[in-house]
Protein backbone atom coordinates (compact mmCIF):
# COMPACT_ATOMS: atom_id res chain seq x y z
CA UNK A 1 0.00 0.00 0.00
CA UNK A 2 1.11 3.57 -0.47
CA UNK A 3 0.50 6.95 1.03
CA UNK A 4 -0.40 9.99 -0.99
CA UNK A 5 0.59 13.54 -0.17
CA UNK A 6 -2.23 15.73 -1.42
CA UNK A 7 -1.56 19.01 -3.24
CA UNK A 8 -3.19 20.86 -0.36
CA UNK A 9 -0.89 19.28 2.21
CA UNK A 10 2.20 19.96 0.11
CA UNK A 11 1.22 23.56 -0.61
CA UNK A 12 0.92 24.14 3.11
CA UNK A 13 4.63 23.53 3.48
CA UNK A 14 5.85 25.62 0.56
CA UNK A 15 8.45 28.12 1.80
CA UNK A 16 7.76 31.81 2.11
CA UNK A 17 8.12 33.53 -1.24
CA UNK A 18 4.81 32.91 -3.03
CA UNK A 19 2.21 35.59 -3.57
CA UNK A 20 0.09 34.55 -0.59
CA UNK A 21 3.10 34.37 1.70
CA UNK A 22 4.30 37.81 0.64
CA UNK A 23 0.86 39.32 1.19
CA UNK A 24 0.64 37.81 4.65
CA UNK A 25 4.12 39.08 5.56
CA UNK A 26 3.19 42.59 4.43
CA UNK A 27 0.09 42.64 6.65
CA UNK A 28 1.72 41.15 9.71
CA UNK A 29 5.17 42.67 9.39
CA UNK A 30 5.24 44.46 12.75
CA UNK A 31 3.43 41.74 14.68
CA UNK A 32 5.99 39.24 13.39
CA UNK A 33 8.60 40.79 15.68
CA UNK A 34 6.64 39.15 18.52
CA UNK A 35 6.93 35.63 17.10
CA UNK A 36 8.56 32.97 19.27
CA UNK A 37 12.23 32.32 18.60
CA UNK A 38 13.34 35.65 17.13
CA UNK A 39 15.26 36.58 20.33
CA UNK A 40 14.12 40.19 20.09
CA UNK A 41 11.04 40.39 22.34
CA UNK A 42 13.11 40.75 25.52
CA UNK A 43 15.01 43.69 24.04
CA UNK A 44 11.83 45.30 22.71
CA UNK A 45 10.32 44.98 26.20
CA UNK A 46 13.44 46.54 27.74
CA UNK A 47 13.26 49.38 25.21
CA UNK A 48 9.60 50.04 26.05
CA UNK A 49 10.38 50.10 29.79
CA UNK A 50 13.29 52.49 29.20
CA UNK A 51 11.12 54.86 27.14
CA UNK A 52 8.37 54.72 29.77
CA UNK A 53 10.88 55.56 32.52
CA UNK A 54 12.21 58.44 30.43
CA UNK A 55 8.65 59.72 29.93
CA UNK A 56 8.02 59.48 33.68
CA UNK A 57 11.20 61.46 34.33
CA UNK A 58 10.10 64.20 31.95
CA UNK A 59 6.70 64.23 33.67
CA UNK A 60 8.35 64.89 37.06
CA UNK A 61 10.43 67.72 35.59
CA UNK A 62 7.39 69.30 33.91
CA UNK A 63 5.36 68.96 37.13
CA UNK A 64 8.08 70.75 39.09
CA UNK A 65 8.23 73.54 36.48
CA UNK A 66 4.42 73.83 36.51
CA UNK A 67 4.21 74.46 40.28
CA UNK A 68 7.34 76.67 40.42
CA UNK A 69 6.79 78.98 37.49
CA UNK A 70 3.93 81.15 36.31
CA UNK A 71 3.31 80.55 32.60
CA UNK A 72 1.68 83.03 30.17
CA UNK A 73 -2.03 82.68 29.51
CA UNK A 74 -1.59 81.21 26.02
CA UNK A 75 0.04 78.08 27.49
CA UNK A 76 -3.39 77.14 28.84
CA UNK A 77 -4.52 76.47 25.28
CA UNK A 78 -1.14 75.22 24.00
CA UNK A 79 -1.12 72.45 26.61
CA UNK A 80 -4.79 71.53 25.96
CA UNK A 81 -5.77 72.17 29.58
CA UNK A 82 -9.31 72.86 28.46
CA UNK A 83 -9.60 69.11 27.69
CA UNK A 84 -10.14 66.65 30.56
CA UNK A 85 -6.92 65.03 31.77
CA UNK A 86 -8.03 61.46 31.00
CA UNK A 87 -8.83 62.45 27.40
CA UNK A 88 -5.50 64.24 27.05
CA UNK A 89 -3.77 61.09 28.29
CA UNK A 90 -5.52 58.94 25.68
CA UNK A 91 -4.65 61.41 22.95
CA UNK A 92 -0.95 61.36 23.82
CA UNK A 93 -0.91 57.56 24.12
CA UNK A 94 -2.55 57.21 20.68
CA UNK A 95 -0.17 59.75 19.13
CA UNK A 96 2.87 58.05 20.66
CA UNK A 97 1.67 54.62 19.54
CA UNK A 98 1.07 55.75 15.96
CA UNK A 99 4.45 57.45 15.81
CA UNK A 100 6.14 54.30 17.15
CA UNK A 101 4.49 52.11 14.51
CA UNK A 102 5.51 54.42 11.67
CA UNK A 103 9.04 54.78 13.02
CA UNK A 104 9.41 51.02 13.41
CA UNK A 105 8.12 50.40 9.91
CA UNK A 106 10.51 52.91 8.33
CA UNK A 107 13.43 51.76 10.47
CA UNK A 108 12.80 48.19 9.34
CA UNK A 109 12.90 49.25 5.68
CA UNK A 110 16.00 51.40 6.14
CA UNK A 111 17.94 48.66 7.90
CA UNK A 112 16.91 46.05 5.33
CA UNK A 113 18.04 48.34 2.50
CA UNK A 114 21.35 49.18 4.20
CA UNK A 115 22.25 45.70 5.45
CA UNK A 116 20.96 43.76 2.42
CA UNK A 117 21.23 46.16 -0.51
CA UNK A 118 20.83 43.40 -3.08
CA UNK A 119 17.46 42.25 -1.77
CA UNK A 120 14.21 43.44 -3.33
CA UNK A 121 12.40 46.12 -1.35
CA UNK A 122 9.68 43.62 -0.46
CA UNK A 123 12.20 41.73 1.71
CA UNK A 124 11.40 43.08 5.17
CA UNK A 125 14.08 42.78 7.80
CA UNK A 126 11.75 41.01 10.22
CA UNK A 127 10.90 38.41 7.56
CA UNK A 128 14.57 37.79 6.87
CA UNK A 129 15.34 37.45 10.57
CA UNK A 130 12.36 35.16 11.10
CA UNK A 131 13.31 32.85 8.24
CA UNK A 132 16.94 32.78 9.35
CA UNK A 133 16.01 31.90 12.94
CA UNK A 134 13.58 29.23 11.73
CA UNK A 135 16.14 27.66 9.42
CA UNK A 136 18.78 27.66 12.16
CA UNK A 137 16.48 25.47 14.26
CA UNK A 138 15.66 23.16 11.34
CA UNK A 139 16.50 19.44 11.31
CA UNK A 140 19.97 18.21 10.39
CA UNK A 141 19.55 17.09 6.80
CA UNK A 142 22.06 15.16 4.70
CA UNK A 143 21.40 14.93 0.95
CA UNK A 144 23.43 12.33 -0.94
CA UNK A 145 23.76 12.30 -4.70
CA UNK A 146 25.14 14.34 -7.55
CA UNK A 147 24.32 16.00 -10.84
CA UNK A 148 21.43 18.37 -11.43
CA UNK A 149 19.09 16.24 -9.30
CA UNK A 150 20.97 16.99 -6.09
CA UNK A 151 21.39 20.71 -6.78
CA UNK A 152 17.70 20.98 -7.68
CA UNK A 153 16.79 19.37 -4.35
CA UNK A 154 19.12 21.60 -2.35
CA UNK A 155 17.49 24.78 -3.69
CA UNK A 156 14.26 23.76 -2.02
CA UNK A 157 15.61 22.25 1.19
CA UNK A 158 17.68 25.33 2.08
CA UNK A 159 14.44 27.21 2.70
CA UNK A 160 13.62 24.83 5.56
CA UNK A 161 16.92 24.31 7.33
CA UNK A 162 20.40 25.80 7.48
CA UNK A 163 21.65 22.55 9.01
CA UNK A 164 22.05 21.09 5.55
CA UNK A 165 24.92 18.92 4.26
CA UNK A 166 25.36 17.80 0.67
CA UNK A 167 27.49 14.69 0.14
CA UNK A 168 28.61 14.77 -3.48
CA UNK A 169 29.95 12.08 -5.78
CA UNK A 170 33.54 12.34 -7.02
CA UNK A 171 33.34 9.75 -9.81
CA UNK A 172 32.66 12.24 -12.63
CA UNK A 173 35.23 11.94 -15.43
CA UNK A 174 33.56 13.72 -18.34
CA UNK A 175 33.41 17.27 -19.63
CA UNK A 176 35.11 20.14 -17.85
CA UNK A 177 35.35 18.22 -14.58
CA UNK A 178 37.08 15.29 -16.26
CA UNK A 179 39.60 17.53 -17.98
CA UNK A 180 40.49 19.32 -14.74
CA UNK A 181 40.66 15.98 -12.96
CA UNK A 182 43.21 14.70 -15.47
CA UNK A 183 45.19 17.91 -15.93
CA UNK A 184 45.36 19.13 -12.32
CA UNK A 185 44.93 15.89 -10.36
CA UNK A 186 41.97 17.20 -8.36
CA UNK A 187 38.64 15.62 -7.55
CA UNK A 188 36.05 16.61 -10.18
CA UNK A 189 34.55 19.99 -9.20
CA UNK A 190 31.42 19.97 -11.39
CA UNK A 191 28.86 18.52 -8.97
CA UNK A 192 30.41 20.51 -6.13
CA UNK A 193 30.02 23.68 -8.20
CA UNK A 194 26.34 22.94 -8.85
CA UNK A 195 25.70 22.44 -5.13
CA UNK A 196 27.52 25.65 -4.22
CA UNK A 197 25.42 27.58 -6.75
CA UNK A 198 22.23 25.98 -5.39
CA UNK A 199 22.99 26.81 -1.75
CA UNK A 200 24.53 30.24 -2.33
CA UNK A 201 22.94 33.37 -0.87
CA UNK A 202 25.10 35.59 -3.06
CA UNK A 203 23.88 38.03 -5.69
CA UNK A 204 22.12 36.27 -8.61
CA UNK A 205 24.68 37.71 -11.01
CA UNK A 206 27.52 36.14 -9.01
CA UNK A 207 25.78 32.76 -9.06
CA UNK A 208 25.16 33.12 -12.80
CA UNK A 209 28.84 33.93 -13.30
CA UNK A 210 29.81 30.86 -11.28
CA UNK A 211 27.74 28.68 -13.63
CA UNK A 212 29.00 30.34 -16.82
CA UNK A 213 30.45 27.93 -19.38
CA UNK A 214 32.88 29.06 -22.09
CA UNK A 215 31.72 28.22 -25.62
CA UNK A 216 33.67 26.88 -28.57
CA UNK A 217 34.75 30.41 -29.56
CA UNK A 218 36.79 30.77 -26.36
CA UNK A 219 39.76 28.84 -27.66
CA UNK A 220 40.84 25.23 -27.40
CA UNK A 221 42.05 25.51 -23.82
CA UNK A 222 38.96 27.26 -22.42
CA UNK A 223 36.12 25.86 -24.55
CA UNK A 224 33.72 23.74 -22.52
CA UNK A 225 35.07 24.77 -19.15
CA UNK A 226 32.80 26.21 -16.49
CA UNK A 227 34.01 29.35 -14.73
CA UNK A 228 33.01 27.82 -11.40
CA UNK A 229 35.07 24.70 -12.07
CA UNK A 230 38.11 26.82 -12.88
CA UNK A 231 37.49 28.96 -9.78
CA UNK A 232 37.36 25.93 -7.46
CA UNK A 233 40.41 24.33 -9.08
CA UNK A 234 42.35 27.58 -8.76
CA UNK A 235 41.22 27.95 -5.15
CA UNK A 236 42.52 24.43 -4.47
CA UNK A 237 45.91 25.47 -5.84
CA UNK A 238 45.95 28.65 -3.76
CA UNK A 239 44.80 27.07 -0.49
CA UNK A 240 46.64 23.78 -0.93
CA UNK A 241 43.68 21.40 -0.68
CA UNK A 242 40.28 20.79 -2.21
CA UNK A 243 38.66 20.71 1.25
CA UNK A 244 39.83 24.24 2.00
CA UNK A 245 38.93 25.34 -1.53
CA UNK A 246 35.33 24.18 -1.09
CA UNK A 247 35.09 25.85 2.33
CA UNK A 248 36.52 29.17 1.10
CA UNK A 249 34.41 29.19 -2.06
CA UNK A 250 31.34 28.49 0.07
CA UNK A 251 32.27 31.41 2.33
CA UNK A 252 32.77 33.78 -0.60
CA UNK A 253 29.35 32.89 -2.06
CA UNK A 254 27.58 32.84 1.34
CA UNK A 255 26.56 29.20 1.03
CA UNK A 256 23.80 28.09 3.39
CA UNK A 257 24.90 24.69 4.65
CA UNK A 258 27.95 22.51 3.95
CA UNK A 259 29.16 20.68 0.85
CA UNK A 260 31.44 17.67 1.16
CA UNK A 261 32.83 15.17 -1.32
CA UNK A 262 32.10 11.57 -0.38
CA UNK A 263 35.82 10.84 -0.71
CA UNK A 264 39.01 12.72 -1.45
CA UNK A 265 40.47 9.71 -3.27
CA UNK A 266 40.89 9.39 -7.03
CA UNK A 267 37.78 7.24 -7.49
CA UNK A 268 36.86 5.47 -10.72
CA UNK A 269 33.40 4.04 -11.33
CA UNK A 270 33.13 0.61 -12.97
CA UNK A 271 30.09 -1.32 -14.19
CA UNK A 272 29.15 -4.81 -15.29
CA UNK A 273 26.40 -5.44 -17.85
CA UNK A 274 24.03 -8.39 -18.42
CA UNK A 275 26.29 -9.87 -21.13
CA UNK A 276 29.24 -9.97 -18.73
CA UNK A 277 31.09 -7.04 -20.29
CA UNK A 278 32.42 -4.18 -18.14
CA UNK A 279 33.02 -0.47 -18.51
CA UNK A 280 35.28 1.86 -16.59
CA UNK A 281 34.56 5.55 -16.16
CA UNK A 282 31.33 7.29 -15.20
CA UNK A 283 30.91 8.88 -18.63
CA UNK A 284 31.32 5.53 -20.44
CA UNK A 285 28.61 3.62 -18.58
CA UNK A 286 25.49 5.19 -20.19
CA UNK A 287 27.03 4.81 -23.65
CA UNK A 288 26.32 1.07 -23.61
CA UNK A 289 22.62 1.91 -23.92
CA UNK A 290 21.47 -0.68 -21.38
CA UNK A 291 21.28 -0.60 -17.57
CA UNK A 292 24.21 -2.27 -15.77
CA UNK A 293 23.63 -5.15 -13.38
CA UNK A 294 26.03 -3.81 -10.77
CA UNK A 295 28.59 -1.07 -10.26
CA UNK A 296 31.62 -0.62 -8.02
CA UNK A 297 34.36 1.89 -7.39
CA UNK A 298 38.10 1.56 -7.76
CA UNK A 299 39.85 1.54 -5.40
CA UNK A 300 37.20 -0.39 -3.47
CA UNK A 301 38.80 0.64 -0.18
CA UNK A 302 38.67 4.37 -0.91
CA UNK A 303 38.43 6.28 2.36
CA UNK A 304 35.38 8.39 3.00
CA UNK A 305 35.56 12.06 3.91
CA UNK A 306 35.48 11.99 7.75
CA UNK A 307 33.23 15.05 7.96
CA UNK A 308 30.73 13.47 5.57
CA UNK A 309 30.55 10.33 7.71
CA UNK A 310 30.12 12.43 10.86
CA UNK A 311 27.31 14.45 9.25
CA UNK A 312 25.47 11.25 8.28
CA UNK A 313 25.76 9.82 11.79
CA UNK A 314 24.44 13.04 13.33
CA UNK A 315 21.63 13.58 10.81
CA UNK A 316 17.93 13.73 11.60
CA UNK A 317 16.97 13.20 7.95
CA UNK A 318 18.93 11.50 5.14
CA UNK A 319 17.80 11.91 1.53
CA UNK A 320 19.14 9.73 -1.29
CA UNK A 321 18.68 11.16 -4.77
CA UNK A 322 17.20 12.27 -7.00
CA UNK A 323 19.74 11.87 -9.77
CA UNK A 324 21.35 9.31 -12.03
CA UNK A 325 20.97 6.04 -10.16
CA UNK A 326 24.21 4.29 -11.12
CA UNK A 327 26.45 7.29 -11.79
CA UNK A 328 25.38 9.85 -9.16
CA UNK A 329 23.61 8.20 -6.21
CA UNK A 330 25.27 4.78 -5.89
CA UNK A 331 28.92 5.97 -6.23
CA UNK A 332 28.55 7.78 -2.90
CA UNK A 333 27.05 4.75 -1.16
CA UNK A 334 29.79 2.47 -2.56
CA UNK A 335 32.35 4.34 -0.47
CA UNK A 336 32.18 1.78 2.30
CA UNK A 337 32.19 4.12 5.28
CA UNK A 338 29.47 6.24 3.67
CA UNK A 339 27.29 3.21 2.94
CA UNK A 340 27.85 1.78 6.41
CA UNK A 341 27.01 5.09 8.08
CA UNK A 342 23.75 5.33 6.12
CA UNK A 343 22.78 1.76 6.99
CA UNK A 344 23.54 2.26 10.69
CA UNK A 345 21.97 5.71 11.00
CA UNK A 346 18.85 6.12 13.12
CA UNK A 347 17.74 9.12 11.03
CA UNK A 348 14.59 9.09 8.95
CA UNK A 349 15.80 7.98 5.51
CA UNK A 350 14.07 8.71 2.19
CA UNK A 351 14.91 7.62 -1.34
CA UNK A 352 13.66 9.99 -4.06
CA UNK A 353 12.77 8.06 -7.20
CA UNK A 354 13.40 9.89 -10.46
CA UNK A 355 10.36 11.16 -12.36
CA UNK A 356 11.69 9.87 -15.69
CA UNK A 357 13.99 7.06 -16.78
CA UNK A 358 17.51 7.76 -18.02
CA UNK A 359 18.66 6.17 -21.26
CA UNK A 360 21.55 3.79 -20.70
CA UNK A 361 21.00 3.57 -16.95
CA UNK A 362 17.39 2.97 -15.99
CA UNK A 363 15.49 2.17 -19.19
CA UNK A 364 12.17 0.58 -18.25
CA UNK A 365 12.74 0.99 -14.51
CA UNK A 366 9.92 1.58 -12.05
CA UNK A 367 10.39 3.27 -8.66
CA UNK A 368 10.67 -0.20 -7.14
CA UNK A 369 13.42 -1.12 -9.63
CA UNK A 370 15.38 2.01 -8.70
CA UNK A 371 15.30 1.15 -5.03
CA UNK A 372 15.97 -2.55 -5.73
CA UNK A 373 19.27 -1.56 -7.38
CA UNK A 374 20.33 0.23 -4.22
CA UNK A 375 19.32 -2.77 -2.10
CA UNK A 376 21.37 -5.10 -4.32
CA UNK A 377 24.47 -3.11 -3.53
CA UNK A 378 23.87 -2.27 0.14
CA UNK A 379 21.30 -4.77 1.43
CA UNK A 380 17.75 -4.42 2.72
CA UNK A 381 16.63 -1.68 5.06
CA UNK A 382 18.51 1.17 3.41
CA UNK A 383 15.64 3.67 3.70
CA UNK A 384 12.34 3.99 5.52
CA UNK A 385 10.43 5.52 2.64
CA UNK A 386 10.44 5.72 -1.15
CA UNK A 387 9.01 9.01 -2.44
CA UNK A 388 7.73 8.86 -6.03
CA UNK A 389 5.83 11.07 -8.43
CA UNK A 390 2.09 10.53 -8.89
CA UNK A 391 1.47 13.06 -11.66
CA UNK A 392 1.98 11.05 -14.84
CA UNK A 393 1.61 12.72 -18.25
CA UNK A 394 -1.36 11.88 -20.43
CA UNK A 395 0.90 11.70 -23.51
CA UNK A 396 4.28 10.01 -24.02
CA UNK A 397 7.42 12.06 -23.51
CA UNK A 398 9.13 13.30 -26.69
CA UNK A 399 10.98 10.50 -28.50
CA UNK A 400 14.17 12.60 -28.59
CA UNK A 401 14.38 12.38 -24.79
CA UNK A 402 14.73 8.58 -24.95
CA UNK A 403 12.90 8.53 -21.66
CA UNK A 404 9.57 7.58 -20.13
CA UNK A 405 7.81 8.42 -16.85
CA UNK A 406 8.82 6.33 -13.86
CA UNK A 407 5.84 4.37 -12.59
CA UNK A 408 5.41 3.51 -8.92
CA UNK A 409 3.17 0.42 -8.61
CA UNK A 410 1.78 0.07 -5.13
CA UNK A 411 1.95 -3.74 -5.17
CA UNK A 412 5.67 -3.92 -6.02
CA UNK A 413 8.40 -5.02 -3.61
CA UNK A 414 9.97 -2.07 -1.81
CA UNK A 415 11.92 -4.17 0.66
CA UNK A 416 9.96 -3.02 3.70
CA UNK A 417 10.14 0.67 2.79
CA UNK A 418 6.92 2.67 2.56
CA UNK A 419 5.91 4.03 -0.82
CA UNK A 420 4.61 7.61 -0.68
CA UNK A 421 3.18 9.30 -3.77
CA UNK A 422 2.98 13.04 -4.42
CA UNK A 423 2.75 15.43 -7.36
CA UNK A 424 6.47 16.18 -7.76
CA UNK A 425 7.06 16.78 -11.46
CA UNK A 426 8.13 20.10 -12.96
CA UNK A 427 5.37 21.37 -15.25
CA UNK A 428 7.78 22.76 -17.86
CA UNK A 429 10.57 20.17 -17.70
CA UNK A 430 8.80 16.90 -17.07
CA UNK A 431 12.03 14.93 -16.83
CA UNK A 432 12.89 16.53 -13.48
CA UNK A 433 11.31 17.35 -10.12
CA UNK A 434 9.66 20.60 -9.14
CA UNK A 435 12.02 22.09 -6.54
CA UNK A 436 9.44 23.50 -4.14
CA UNK A 437 6.99 20.60 -4.39
CA UNK A 438 9.75 18.05 -3.78
CA UNK A 439 11.23 19.80 -0.75
CA UNK A 440 7.76 20.39 0.72
CA UNK A 441 6.87 16.71 0.30
CA UNK A 442 10.13 15.64 1.96
CA UNK A 443 9.63 17.92 4.96
CA UNK A 444 6.01 16.84 5.39
CA UNK A 445 7.08 13.20 5.28
CA UNK A 446 9.76 13.95 7.88
CA UNK A 447 7.44 15.75 10.28
CA UNK A 448 4.77 13.05 9.89
CA UNK A 449 7.20 10.13 10.20
CA UNK A 450 5.94 9.02 13.62
CA UNK A 451 2.29 9.14 12.53
CA UNK A 452 3.07 7.03 9.48
CA UNK A 453 4.86 4.51 11.64
CA UNK A 454 1.78 4.13 13.84
CA UNK A 455 -0.44 3.56 10.80
CA UNK A 456 1.70 1.52 8.38
CA UNK A 457 -1.19 0.75 6.01
CA UNK A 458 -2.78 4.19 5.98
CA UNK A 459 -3.78 5.60 2.62
CA UNK A 460 -4.68 9.27 2.27
CA UNK A 461 -6.87 10.02 -0.71
CA UNK A 462 -6.99 13.29 -2.61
Amino acid sequence: MSDRLTPQSVDGLLPAGGLQARARVSRDNLSKWLYVGLHVKRWLALLVIAVAMMGLGFAYLLREAYVSYTFPAWTYYATLQFIPRWLRGLMFVFLAGSTTVIAGWKLNQSLATAVLPGRPRTSDLVDLVYRSRTRDRGPKIVAIGGGTGLSNLLRGLKEYSSNLTAVVTVADDGGSSGRLRRDMNVIPPGDIRNCIAALADAEPLVTQLFQYRFDEHSGEGMAGHSFGNLFIAAMAEVTGSMETAIAETSRVLAVRGAIMPSSLADVRLCARFPDGSTATGESNIPERGIPPTDVWIEPREALAHPAAVAAIRQADLIVLGPGSLYTSVLPNLLVREIGRAVMESGAHKIYIANVATQHGETDGYTAADHYAAIRRHLGDGVVDMVLANSNLPSEPLPASWQSEPVLAPGDADYGGARLVLADLVDREKRYRHDTQALSAAIMRAYFERDLRGLAPLAYARD
